[in-house]
């Protein structure tokens, strides 16, 4: 080879390098873009210099950890986001609920001193209709936020739609481009790789390269989002067993939509956001929904033990939103919930969470939605004749008959503060005072009234029970009184026991604790309902330090563990959004260590290049003046 031939071959190796460097310069601010070398090997026989290849500086493990990172930063983000909205909503002191509720209490004791003021009852609905009220907004604010991830998770499907199908495309154009040329561009194999980084931050996926050259993607259970050319759809859709929540949809390759559980999204905005709503959004909302239905369960039945201004018996003084259900679209049977009910029977087992009854046999299968447990048969009433269906505090009226498989969501308390509010605006139908006058030293608790027999008990009922709670006498005596035990009929000679509940004629009340020795006697009557009795307002303030909210923790307690709890979990996901960024960072800066574009090395290279350009210009040169010697010679 001449050194023509060696010179040009070195121009056009210093050429290819100096474009490399001004490639590299032009695009250090293009996302996704990884730095390029010129490649250069010895000449072939006769020597000079060739150019190799433009060589792209990626390392697909490095990439593999940061995309990784990167879905992993991306959904804590997205979480920590959400949950910070909520956490500032409950902890606010002058805003959150629990000022309101103890100014509601604080106002039952100043009707307990003054049970005939105007002011004082005026007070009471005052702060009863700001704490409904307060209660109303809460659900609302959450309501507006399960709406806004609806929302989103629309968005994110529709970009996550959009990129799959340009990574299928980039498979075709980097595939013809190998077939054209033997190489694919470095562009589109950039853009392909900024795609799937992009794609990984929306939501957690397996990427899987075909023969070091297609890649393919799927979903973390194994369904195909990518296959060569070929991209297939997810799609926003109602929940088949509630038609207020959107979930993820797969349209296959036969054109079938199958709904996909919610756990197999994980990872990126998409998983934040679907995380976030199973595991803090809608556990706080069926908290707000239980205190409300505590509270006011509970205030009811004892505002009915009471006795208004007019000497009537209290009414309900709260009203809230009855239980939400909705019946699985799959099902075939003909079953439907007419009705859905609190049972105040069993509103102890009330719980935050919503729940799933399942058919099969015609024998329902009742499954807590939180924690997948299956209640206990004893924590659950069926009726097949009548289809009353009761647990966990709520009375179901099931009609028609359902199939094998049929199933129903249950959300007793999801939306029971929407409907939280005062039924009462006359200051006059307080039940300050108590229906019921008691004499006597039997120990006794909760004396109520049956439904409907307010009016008609006019009669003294007297109990004489010894140490040994043998009854001794009871009047009026047995041809005009039927007296119950615990639900059952009283015989002679039974036994009592503490804490059984007794009912005579239209009065109940409990047995507490059995009497030191000796009998003792109990005389129940017909309250007067004077206006200064205020026996009943002081019950109603006692609420305040009893275990109303399923039977384990007083409205403030329950209130104040769900702001800890909310708190606790904010705190522990930005610590952890910290140190998953921390990891992110790292594994950016290694990855722009050996595909990023650093200036002043390009710009040494571009000096080193252009030198390395003009030295070979110098040896065409010679070549050129040595030939013209040689032909002056001849001359």
């Amino acid at each position: 080879m001449s050194m023509f031939s060696i010179g040009l071959s070195g121009l056009n190796a210093a050429q290819n390098a100096l474009n490399t460097s001004s490639n590299n310069i032009s695009n250090v601010y293009t996302p996704g873009y990884n730095r390029e070398l010129a490649q250069l090997g010895e000449g072939r026989v006769g020597g000079g210099v060739r150019v190799n290849d433009i060589e792209r500086q990626f390392n697909t493990y490095v990439a593999d950890q940061l995309n990784s990172a990167k879905t992993q930063s991306s959904a804590l983000e997205t979480y920590y986001n959400q949950v910070s909205q909520i956490d500032n909503l409950l902890a606010d002191r002058e805003a959150g609920l629990a000022p309101l509720m103890q100014g509601f209490f604080s106002s039952l004791e100043d009707l307990a001193s003054s049970p005939s003021d105007p002011a004082a009852r005026q007070g009471v609905l005052g702060t009863a209709n700001t704490l409904s009220s307060q209660f109303r907004s809460f659900d609302g604010y959450l309501q507006d936020m399960q709406g806004n991830i609806n929302s989103q998770i629309k968005d994110e499907i529709t970009q996550i739609n959009n990129t799959t199908e340009q990574i299928a495309g980039l498979n075709k154009e980097i595939a013809l481009a190998r077939a054209r040329t033997g190489e694919a561009p470095n562009s589109l194999l950039n853009q392909r790789d900024h795609m799937v980084s992009e794609l990984n931050e929306r939501m957690n996926l397996r990427l899987n390269v075909q023969d070091g050259k297609t890649y393919n993607i799927s979903l973390p259970n194994g369904q195909p989002l990518v296959t060569g050319t070929n991209s297939f759809q997810l799609e926003a859709m109602q929940a088949d067993y509630d038609p207020q929540r959107t979930v993820v949809g797969y349209r296959d390759g036969g054109g079938n939509l199958v709904q996909l559980d919610e756990s197999t999204i994980t990872g990126g905005a998409l998983g934040g956001l679907m995380t976030f709503r199973s595991e803090t959004l809608d556990k706080t909302q069926n908290q707000i929904g239980q205190l409300a239905v505590s509270l006011s369960t509970a205030f009811n039945e004892q505002h009915k033990l009471g006795v208004d201004l007019n000497g009537d018996q209290g009414e309900d003084f709260f009203a809230v939103r009855s239980p939400q259900t909705f019946g699985n679209e799959n099902n075939v049977g003909t079953a439907i919930i007419e009705s859905a009910e609190f049972d105040t029977e069993t509103i102890d087992q009330l719980r935050a969470t919503d729940y799933t009854v399942r058919f099969e046999g015609g024998a329902p299968t009742v499954t807590r939605n939180d924690n997948g447990v299956a209640l206990e048969d004893e924590a659950v009433e069926w009726d097949a004749g009548s289809g009353e269906l009761t647990f966990g505090g709520v009375a179901l009226t099931i009609s028609g008959t359902p199939s094998n498989g049929d199933s129903f969501e249950i959300q007793p308390v999801r939306r029971a503060g929407a409907g939280m509010e005062v039924n009462i605006a006359d200051v006059d139908k307080i039940a300050a005072a108590s229906f019921a006058d008691v004499e006597g030293n039997l120990d006794i608790g909760k004396v109520t009234i049956a439904d409907g027999a307010f009016a008609d008990v006019n009669a003294e009922y007297t109990i004489t029970v010894d140490n040994e709670g043998n009854v001794t006498e009871v009047e009026p005596g047995p041809a005009t009184t039927t007296m119950t035990v615990n639900g059952n009929a009283y015989t002679a000679g039974q036994t009592l026991n503490a804490e059984d509940r007794i009912q005579i004629g239209d009065i109940a009340f409990t047995l507490n604790e059995l009497p030191e020795a000796g009998e003792t006697n109990l005389s129940i009557t017909l309250s007067n309902a004077s206006t200064g009795d205020n026996r009943n307002a002081l019950a109603m303030q006692d609420l305040q330090s009893q275990s109303i909210v399923g039977a384990s923790a007083t409205v403030t307690g329950a209130y104040a563990s769900m702001v800890s709890d909310v708190g606790n979990r904010t705190n522990i996901t930005q610590v952890n959004l910290d140190a998953r960024q921390g990891l992110t960072d790292q594994l950016t800066a290694v990855q722009q260590s050996e595909s990023g574009v650093n200036l002043d090395e390009e710009a040494a290279n571009l000096i080193r290049y252009q030198q390395y350009y003009q030295a070979n210009a110098r040896v065409i040169d010679t070549a050129g003046t040595l030939m013209d010697t040689i032909l002056n010679l001849r001359g």
